[in-house]
């Protein structure tokens, strides 16, 4: 059988690496291949988040979180509307439950100013029921651009664009090495070896695994963190409009519990954020030994745990404890219950961290001659996709001289 030969092949067949191909088939006319080692696209983190169409409230102005997130949530309206995709501008409401919040939401308030959004509306204690009837705060922070759309049918919508326009979208395809073979590359595979010019990491919880096969130095360590959900059953669903958030800890970069309406009727509530023992690691029982190990001996995640241990044991107590989850969310609406709460789906988070135990809080990408590795696209990586994709393929065809 010949071997398969492409200009570009990217690995990775999540939202981001589709989006990828995308942009980058709009801009060239190249041989573009998409490999990804599961049997489906949008496995892992696409396919296993709440689907919400950030608006670019969290993120430092400037940042190319805060860039991408702004672009890239009207270029994810625009493509839903224009392939048919459901989706909703629905808003969402950030609480303020306590007084020594309320400085942290205004400084939230002045960021997406910052940032450009639009329709930002301060409401006070009086005013959070008009938008949420069974909510508590003291305070509240309208968000009306955030949305919701389901992820996994836009990576699908994505993969179908590109494979119409006759690129490859290649499954059960595991990048396994990386060989040069004159001026090209050869990707062995767990398929096949496959012939490139140039090289696209965007492979999410393996990337920096990805970039050391590839003879790279990545300088960060991808470390696991799994967020488990509830659902709220349907008899109990009117007790969210829509997107309720609490403020968010400003040095750690989960966003707390929260509840969150999905684009097919259903409400999430959650999730905690907890250290996952595998990468793939999406029940309390997963559990590599590898992953483990690497986690555990990284200088970066021992200084990180020693910081954060008091938060990191109260999400562990939160996890096994549906009871202290409920109080958790409690704090928002308290006329949830236990008895309203079913085990809903659980995602895992591939948070880049360096060896200093700093959180990657930005994108980062390594370029490397014929090859550019995305080694941290966080959340809101999926609402940017499109953006994120825009940048990487601008980046490609300067780099790669396409």
């Amino acid at each position: 059988m010949p071997r398969q030969k492409y200009d570009v092949v990217i690995i990775g067949g999540g939202i981001v690496g589709l989006a990828t191909a995308f942009r980058l088939m709009e801009m060239t006319k190249i041989k573009i291949a998409v490999i990804e080692a599961e049997n489906r696209l949008a496995a892992h983190q696409t396919g296993n988040n709440s689907g919400v169409i950030h608006s670019g409230l969290y993120y430092k102005p400037g940042s190319l979180k805060a860039q991408n997130c702004v672009e890239g949530r009207e270029a994810m309206y625009q493509f839903c509307a224009e392939h048919q995709i459901p989706h909703e501008r629905c808003g969402k409401l950030v609480v303020a439950t306590k007084e020594e919040e309320i400085p942290r939401l205004k400084d939230l308030q002045q960021r997406g100013l910052a940032n450009g959004l639009k329709g930002l509306q301060w409401l006070e204690q009086d005013e959070l029921k008009k938008y949420e009837p069974y909510v508590q705060g003291i305070a509240g922070l309208l968000v009306p651009e955030t949305g919701i759309v389901d992820y996994t049918a836009v990576t699908q919508k994505l993969a179908e664009l590109v494979q119409a326009a006759g690129h490859d979208v290649l499954l059960q395809h595991r990048f396994k090495a990386l060989k040069r073979q004159g001026k090209d590359l050869l990707i062995k595979t767990s398929q096949n070896d496959i012939q490139a010019r140039f090289l696209i990491n965007c492979g999410g919880l393996y990337s920096d695994r990805i970039a050391s096969k590839c003879g790279l130095k990545p300088e960060v360590r991808i470390v696991p963190f799994r967020g488990e959900y509830y659902k709220i059953k349907p008899e109990k669903r009117y007790l969210v409009k829509n997107l309720i958030y609490p403020v968010p800890e400003p040095a750690f970069p989960f966003l707390g519990v929260h509840f969150t309406r999905m684009i097919d009727g259903g409400v999430e509530a959650g999730p905690n954020a907890v250290l996952a023992f595998k990468r793939e690691g999406y029940t309390k029982t997963s559990f590599s030994l590898r992953d483990t190990i690497e986690t555990f001996t990284y200088p970066g995640f021992l200084r990180l745990a020693g910081k954060y241990l008091k938060i990191g044991l109260a999400e562990y107590y939160r996890s096994f404890s549906k009871k202290a989850f409920v109080q958790a969310l409690q704090a928002l609406i308290p006329a949830i219950e236990e008895k309203d709460l079913e085990p809903g789906g659980a995602g895992v988070r591939a948070q880049a961290l360096e060896k200093s135990g700093s959180l990657v809080d930005d994108f980062r990408i390594l370029e490397a001659p014929q090859m550019i590795h995305v080694l941290n696209a966080p959340s809101p990586a999926s609402t940017a996709s499109l953006s994120i994709g825009k940048t990487i393929a601008a980046m490609a065809s300067k780099n790669f001289s396409l």
